[in-house]
């Protein structure tokens, strides 16, 4: 492998536990994305949002009842995908990463998610899964972006890529009847990972990964898009429906137009 050190520790990280944090590496398009949120979330709720942005991101639940919290929450996915510039901007917090992990012609998906966990809401959890298992390309990694402190139960989960190997192989006694089964089958061996405002998550999900019920006591705002190698296998979400390119270079442009001279 021709990695340089950084490269090469970057890299056997995420090969051992399935995932990486690290400072987003773009802070200006950071705390841009984080003001578009602001704005929007100003605009959609007739809130005064003052310096202590954190409060207000955090106890969002006060101001948000649970059953109006998904149309709040699509509103808010609409707003800022439809914003030039967002998805860039999204794609060089993490840029350096991906180059290492993933590669440099890289594919993103079409559209930023957003998920907003309050405190002790049961509707919005993810059951134990990965993401391979309903027919993603195991050559894609998610980018998961907070934009508040995410620790405990305001996280996520992971298992890791030893702990998921030997779940695969005993994956039928293990099961169960259910993703709670399942989710009590490994629960001794998740590890719940704390990534700060100001950091960045990129995770492989292939690996079994989830949710529970937020105990914090504080609301988790978090983004998450797809990121693969444009010219790596595809699984169910195809290139031009759900990913497209964003970093194609000139001479994968020029052939896969190329046409050979026509003989008459």
């Amino acid at each position: 492998m021709f990695f340089n050190e950084a490269e090469q520790q970057l890299s056997s990280e995420f090969m051992e536990k399935g995932y990486i944090i690290r400072p987003a590496a773009d802070l200006e398009a950071l705390e841009w994305i984080r003001n578009q949120f602001l704005n929007l979330v100003q605009k959609s709720l007739g809130l005064e949002i003052g310096s202590d942005v954190d409060q207000i991101l955090n106890s969002i639940h006060l101001k948000v009842p649970q059953e109006k919290l998904n149309s709040f929450r699509l509103e808010m996915i609409r707003g800022l995908n439809s914003i030039d510039g967002f998805r860039e901007r999204y794609y060089r917090i993490a840029k350096p990463y991906l180059e290492t992990l993933v590669g440099n012609e890289l594919a993103m998906q079409l559209r930023v998610n957003l998920s907003i966990q309050c405190p002790d809401d049961e509707s919005s959890l993810l059951s134990v899964h990965a993401d391979t298992w309903s027919g993603d390309s195991p050559f894609e990694v998610v980018v998961w972006l907070p934009l508040v402190d995410c620790f405990g139960t305001k996280a996520m989960y992971i298992l890791g890529p030893k702990e998921a190997a030997e779940l695969s192989e005993n994956f039928t006694s293990r099961a169960g009847q259910s993703g709670e089964d399942l989710y009590q089958s490994i629960k001794n061996e998740i590890k719940w990972l704390n990534v700060k405002f100001g950091e960045v998550l990129v995770f492989d999900q292939g690996l079994p990964h989830g949710n529970r019920v937020n105990a914090e006591g504080e609301t988790r705002w978090s983004m998450n898009c797809r990121f693969k190698g444009v010219f790596t296998p595809y699984g169910d979400k195809k290139l031009g429906e759900f990913f497209e390119p964003i970093t194609l270079k000139p001479i994968s442009r020029i052939g896969m137009n190329y046409q050979l001279p026509k003989l008459t």
